[in-house]
């Protein structure tokens, strides 16, 4: 990432402010930001990494069937996260642990998703329209366009109220991006001109491929073929996210089509738990960017501004006992009654259902009192 390219940075890696010169447009929406609002950012950052810590070891130790790590694109996911507004809906990927908590989501619903004790996890009226874990990959950049294409149809987008106008943020990753689900939503999105920011996070893997076999130019690139706007913005810098996605939110709201952004950043754990990058990722580029760990690059941005290490300390106190809770109640989860995979395959009762439950309950009887 280059100062005179077209990557759109606020902060340099060591945590100073010296905007890019792809940044000054994006410079006027740190006005919308408080002092409470640039603590907020980094609250959140340091307590979803100790909790992805946290799941990850309950991973480990069986409590969970699988955990997908977020560290490292905590810059990413909280910025633009910020950025979007109550009545605004977003669509996940897998990874955007720390979305869902900005958006209400009690994290803890993560966990019971990936225990496989829910029948999807949650509903998303009821944690600040954060749409379900999507696992098949790119299939939530389809969704995403379908729910914005029903904003402009139902004509609560584009009005010139941006208290109430709506629009549509879909995360994917790189390697997402090579889905046919992904080039298709981009399409529609841009031909129907829908409320909605594609919001691509460049971790620089696709499990064990690299983002340079995905692409021979850089992703925000692909924008320009769909006719709509792209741009490049440094995904470990959280004050560059919050402000690129700021306007293309405002904008999709606004009623000015789609975006989509290309954010920098870098998957320093696993895909997943069942993943083991040691076997196809060069340790000097792992180096490379831990020393630009967007925590860290965030603090030195604070202390600078004068911010008292008291607050710094209280946020590592949060995160410990957000992270013990999070252990704790996870310990707590059962899973359900057997009888909710009946219960929930038809609206109404089904008589071959109903038999197929009955023997069930027969045959789990004829085990009782040591029969065989």
């Amino acid at each position: 990432m280059n100062d005179d390219g077209p990557t759109v940075r606020l902060l340099s890696p060591s945590g100073e402010f010296i905007p890019s010169a792809a940044a000054e447009q994006y410079l006027p929406y740190l006005d919308r930001l408080t002092e409470a609002d640039y603590r907020r950012f980094y609250r959140d950052m340091v307590v979803v990494r100790r909790f992805d810590t946290e799941a990850a070891n309950l991973q480990r130790q069986g409590q969970l069937a699988l955990w997908v790590p977020s560290h490292g694109q905590e810059a990413a996911q909280v910025g633009s996260a910020y950025a979007t507004r109550a009545q605004d809906h977003v669509f996940p990927s897998y990874r955007e642990h720390v979305v869902g908590m900005v958006r209400g989501l009690d994290v803890v619903d993560i966990l019971r998703m990936l225990r496989g004790v829910t029948l999807g996890g949650w509903k998303p009226e009821e944690h600040g329209n954060f749409h379900l874990y999507t696992l098949v990959l790119a299939a939530q950049t389809l969704h995403s366009t379908g729910y914005a294409m029903g904003m402009t149809l139902d004509g609560s987008t584009g009005t010139g109220n941006p208290e109430t106008d709506q629009a549509v943020i879909v995360y994917y990753g790189d390697g997402a991006s090579s889905q046919g689900d992904a080039n298709e939503a981009l399409v529609f999105a841009s031909s129907y001109q829908t409320p909605q920011v594609f919001f691509m996070q460049n971790n620089h893997w696709a499990i064990s491929v690299p983002v340079s076999r995905q692409s021979r130019s850089p992703l925000y690139l692909r924008a320009s073929g769909f006719g709509m706007p792209g741009v490049q913005v440094d995904g470990n810098d959280v004050l560059a996210s919050f402000a690129v996605t700021a306007k293309a939110m405002d904008d999709a709201r606004a009623g000015h089509g789609p975006s989509l952004i290309e954010a920098l950043t870098y998957r320093v754990g696993a895909h997943t738990t069942a993943d083991d990058p040691t076997k196809y990722r060069d340790p000097a580029e792992l180096a490379y960017w831990v020393a630009r760990d967007p925590i860290e690059r965030f603090r030195a941005y604070l202390t600078g501004r004068g911010v008292e290490q008291e607050f710094l300390d209280s946020v590592e106190e949060e995160a410990n006992d957000f992270a013990a809770d999070t252990r704790r109640r996870a310990l707590e989860i059962v899973g359900p009654e057997v009888s909710v995979i009946f219960d929930n395959v038809y609206a109404e009762p089904h008589p071959l259902v109903t038999e197929q439950k009955a023997w069930l309950s027969r045959y789990e009887a004829s085990f009782e009192g040591g029969q065989k």
